[in-house]
C-alpha cells in the first residue's frame, strides 16, 4: 500500500464499489467488469483477481436467503407458477448483480489492503 494516501475501508470502499487505495475512482467500467486503472489515483486494478470468489459467495449465501422464501411463498399464497417468475426471475437476477458488484469490490480491496496481487496466485 502507497503511503500516499490514508487507508481505506475494505467495507466501505467495497459498498460504493470504488478504487481501494484512494476511495474516489470508480471500480467499474461496465456493469460487473472491472476498469484497467483507477480514474483518480491510476491504481492498476489488472493485477486484482476477483473473479470467481465473489460468485461462490453470491451462490451460497443469496440461495439461502431465496430458497425459503420462494417456499415460504410457494406454502403461503400458492399463486400460479408465473407469477413465481415474475417474482422471483428480477429478485435473483438484479440481487445477484448488485451482491456480485459489492462481493467483488470487497475482495479487490482486501487484495489491496492485504497485498495480494494475481502475481502471487501463481507460485
Amino acid at each position: 500500500m502507497s503511503d500516499a494516501y490514508p487507508p481505506q475501508s475494505s467495507f466501505a470502499t467495497g459498498l460504493r464499489c470504488a478504487c481501494p487505495r484512494c476511495g474516489r475512482g470508480k471500480l467499474y467500467d461496465g456493469i460487473l467488469t472491472v476498469a484497467g486503472r483507477c480514474s483518480a489515483c491510476g491504481l492498476d486494478f489488472g493485477r486484482f483477481n476477483a473473479d470467481d470468489g465473489a460468485a461462490f459467495f453470491i451462490i451460497v449465501g443469496y440461495s439461502a436467503l431465496i430458497i425459503p422464501l420462494a417456499v415460504w411463498f410457494e406454502f403461503a399464497v400458492a399463486p400460479p407458477i408465473w407469477l413465481h417468475m415474475v417474482i422471483w426471475g428480477p429478485v435473483i437476477v438484479i440481487g445477484a448483480i448488485v451482491l456480485m458488484r459489492i462481493v467483488k469490490a470487497w475482495l479487490v480491496a482486501q487484495q489491496y489492503r492485504h497485498g495480494v496481487t494475481d502475481d502471487d496466485s501463481t507460485r
